[in-house]
């Protein structure tokens, strides 16, 4: 009798900036390859751009989520197990979904853990992780989560995560978006209902700290976040730490995909 032979494929967006890679997205693999021993690690990511770049700059081949089931099923796989690294339900879940739906009738069974923020636990879940990573609140200083947002309605669970963790008495963090609403004017509304507020901390809310991070939120040119809430006259930190570093917030991706099995 031939024997089973099941994988986890973890699958990212991507990044094309090394130095973050492994901390965020291969950390959070390197979590899910502990808590299931029993199932060989893949990984996908679902940008092609990045792919390219990551191929042409740096030799470095991996492949897209049809290359990497294909490649699976070439193998003799029979039980996959998908684990996205997405932050939320979105357009990138959207075509992860799309991408495996074929191979449903070429494997015995292939099973999908959910994006980080799914459920209300996994916000109350991922809400408690960010602030263990948080200094304790003070009156002068107000902490600002980008994000990367979204034209898709899975954009809501951004404020949904800052009410979250208004409720767990962090009303001092607010949380905008580069790409979706609510955007820079509206944190800087939020900040200016604060008049005591004279320092902001500027965290990004990604997986990894990469393009947006470095440049959309710390960056030196005028449209950075950093540098249009210090011409406001807030005094800027910036952490550049991408949220798949957080421990907690990795062990809500762990779950989910224990969950799917």
């Amino acid at each position: 009798m031939n024997e089973k032979k099941s994988a986890l494929l973890a699958v990212s967006f991507g990044t094309s900036h090394l130095d973050t890679l492994e901390k965020t997205i291969g950390a959070i693999e390197r979590d899910l390859a502990a808590a299931f021993p029993d199932r060989v690690l893949c990984r996908a990511f679902t940008s092609g751009m990045i792919l390219r770049k990551l191929a042409e700059r740096d030799g470095l081949h991996i492949p897209d989520v049809p290359a990497a089931l294909s490649g699976l099923t070439e193998r003799g796989f029979t039980d996959v197990l998908v684990q996205p690294t997405h932050i939320m339900n979105g357009d990138e879940h959207d075509k992860l979904r799309a991408q495996a739906a074929p191979f449903t009738g070429r494997l015995e069974r292939l099973s999908f853990g959910a994006p980080l923020l799914t459920a209300e636990a996994d916000y109350r879940e991922t809400a408690q992780a960010l602030l263990a990573e948080l200094p304790p609140a003070c009156p002068e200083e107000a902490v600002v989560y980008m994000g990367h947002g979204t034209g898709h309605f899975a954009n809501a669970a951004y404020t949904q995560l800052e009410y979250m963790l208004h409720d767990l008495g962090r009303i001092d963090v607010v949380i905008g978006t580069v790409e979706g609403y609510p955007g820079f004017p509206e944190v800087l509304e939020r900040l200016r209902e604060r008049p005591g507020v004279r320092r902001v901390s500027l965290r990004p809310l990604m997986i990894v700290a990469g393009d947006h991070a470095k440049n959309d939120l710390a960056g030196p040119e005028p449209g950075s976040w950093r540098v249009r809430l210090e011409a406001a006259g807030y005094a800027v930190s910036c952490t550049l730490r991408g949220i798949g570093e957080i421990p907690g917030v990795r062990a809500v991706f762990t779950r989910h995909a224990r969950e799917a099995c």
